[in-house]
């Protein structure tokens, strides 16, 4: 991993606190000396990500996600290292050093995106040339040549290395066009282009930057379109197609249409604000990137099955992010482009005016497949409304919904006001419940009822000895220096936290920082996430010197008998417990 000077990481994160930084993404609740959060990586309702300000650190105890600030803007930006301290660099204002290592990440990067740049507008020109299938194709599906160029669609040649030797020719290498995925390499070695016989749609961030392609065939092959694969510059379940172009208009809402042709025919019908997901149901990270822009959005899916599943999933992501949503309604059509087509685009500013919301749509969806004349069917559509209507957190919201769902199916508003609540209730108890059992079970228990060994060979009481030893140094790292003499690297028998004491024991020996916050440079951001669950999984029980000292000279001598018994583990339960409530 490229390496910056460690005072240039130190500068940049104390120019960053890790909860000034989030905060700018996420809702942060303070807790005494802590922050809490929903977490922005994964589906929640109830905060389960911790922000320790004193380590600079944080850690979601619901997905395992944790790091420093720099692992943070990793994985809220989809960067790598080098590009995460950049961008907390100029965030703050500060000159980037330059070493070599991160000069050759940089600049493959930056030929990746001359590539895509040079592939973009050769397959444009393609589109105009001779071959004139895939404009016809494009004409055929109604787009003007306005519109074309607007997109800059293009057209792949069915020839086997066409794209390949025109890129070679102009001075890119062969393992530049394989990084950039605009061509492959065969078994035997021959160079060959990834997308041949399609008609193309470029893909550009919010920057203008080409950062990879869709392809849809002209006939029945399969598959039917294809994407470019994760690159270092593209990822498609956190990229968008025509953000680019919606984030610019001056409204509060988007349209999220189901593929390439629905957003253009959108956007040539005079709706700006249309995008797409990259051939794959809305993922979080795309829910959380269309958030920072609007406020709510109206889908536009399919109106087959597929098209109504992939639109409740949609709903549970946007509810996560608190984006408002409402569904576009089509009759006589089976998708947006089809309905401008048919009814114009006067016709179809009406429906958007006129779209639905979110707890329509899933209360309608709780008729299907059920034939409420029969009173077992009826009794499991009042279920599903329920659990509807107790999704709602707004009780001003909830009522209406409560006394109009009462007054359309002739049911006692007391009855549905008791049923709900008592699922509300039920809910909490059972959130709170999980997440005092998944602190518990973290923190103090066992991983199992005996000391069987692991996958890494390693008991259950070694694994929490060695987390005891690296918790207590996490927490004091200037205690490492009197540790090193205590205990060796060796002693540690799982290698990945015999690593993590390697490098608190090397940095130490050369006077480097061992906080959380600088041990970014010698691990991934997965590894940080574990490093700051270990920190984080003992806050409320954290190790004493003694209980570390005990672990380390237990480690010593290869058995655990002395150390944290299964009365002892039982005891901080209990005293756990009685913490809890007298806070």
């Amino acid at each position: 991993m490229p390496i910056f000077p460690n005072e240039f990481l130190e500068q940049v994160q104390s120019s960053n606190p890790i909860e000034t930084v989030m905060e700018s993404y996420v809702h942060l609740i303070r807790r005494g000396r802590l922050y809490v959060c929903n977490c922005p990586f994964h589906s929640e309702k109830t905060p389960s990500c911790t922000i320790f300000p004193d380590t600079q650190s944080f850690y979601c105890f619901g997905c395992g996600v944790g790091g420093n600030v720099i692992t943070f803007t990793q994985q809220i930006e989809n960067l790598n290292f080098v590009d995460a301290v950049k961008l907390l660099a100029k965030r703050s204002g500060l000159t980037i050093p330059e070493n070599e290592e991160n000069k050759q990440s940089s600049q493959l990067r930056i030929r990746i995106l001359e590539i895509n740049r040079e592939t973009a507008n050769f397959y444009y020109r393609n589109l105009l040339g001779e071959n004139k299938s895939g404009l016809q194709y494009f004409k055929n599906r109604g787009l003007s040549p306005a519109i074309i160029k607007k997109y800059g669609l293009g057209f792949a040649p069915g020839e086997w290395d066409k794209l390949t030797s025109y890129l070679l020719k102009k001075g890119f290498t062969e393992e530049e066009l394989i990084a950039a995925d605009v061509s492959r390499r065969s078994k035997n070695g021959t160079m060959y282009d990834n997308f041949r016989n399609r008609v193309i749609y470029p893909i550009i961030d919010v920057r203008g930057n080409v950062i990879g392609f869709g392809g849809r065939v002209l006939d029945d092959s399969v598959p039917k379109y294809l994407n470019t694969s994760k690159t270092l510059v593209f990822d498609k379940g956190k990229n968008l197609f025509s953000l680019n172009f919606a984030k610019n208009t001056n409204t509060s809402t988007m349209i999220l249409a189901e593929g390439y042709m629905d957003v253009i025919a959108i956007h040539q019908a005079g709706f700006e604000n249309a995008i797409a997901t990259l051939g794959t149901a809305i993922t979080a990270d795309q829910a959380r990137r269309i958030s920072q822009y609007v406020k709510e959005v109206i889908i536009a899916y399919d109106s087959d099955n597929a098209g109504q599943q992939a639109t409740q999933k949609a709903i549970n992501h946007f509810n996560d992010v608190g984006l408002t949503t409402k569904i576009l309604h089509m009759e006589g059509a089976k998708d947006p482009d089809e309905y401008i087509k048919k009814f114009g685009a006067d016709r179809f500013r009406l429906l958007l005016e006129n779209a639905g919301d979110a707890i329509n749509f899933r209360l309608d969806r709780c008729e299907q497949g059920l034939n409420l004349q029969t009173e077992s069917d009826r009794v499991k559509f009042l279920e599903k409304v329920v659990n509807v209507l107790a999704d709602i957190d707004n009780p001003l919201t909830r009522e209406v919904y409560i006394s109009r769902t009462a007054q359309k199916w002739s049911i006692s508003d007391e009855v549905l006001h008791t049923q709900i609540e008592y699922r509300r209730d039920n809910r909490k108890s059972l959130q709170k419940q999980k997440e005092w059992t998944g602190i518990v079970r973290k923190t103090v228990a066992p991983e199992s009822q005996n000391n069987s060994k692991n996958s890494e060979n390693c008991s259950a009481r070694e694994k929490k000895a060695q987390e005891s030893i690296l918790g207590y140094l996490l927490r004091y790292p200037e205690e490492i220096q009197n540790f090193t003499t205590i205990i060796t690297p060796e002693k540690f028998p799982t290698p990945f936290y015999k690593k993590i004491y390697t490098v608190l024991y090397e940095r130490t020996k050369q006077n480097l920082d061992t906080s959380i916050a600088t041990l970014g440079t010698d691990f991934s951001a997965e590894e940080m996430g574990k490093i700051s669950g270990i920190y984080a999984k003992q806050n409320d029980f954290p190790p004493t010197k003694k209980v570390a000292e005990d672990c380390a000279a237990i480690l010593n001598e290869h058995t655990l008998d002395d150390v944290l018994t299964d009365e002892d583990l039982l005891r901080l339960v209990q005293d756990a417990k009685k913490h809890k409530k007298r806070i």
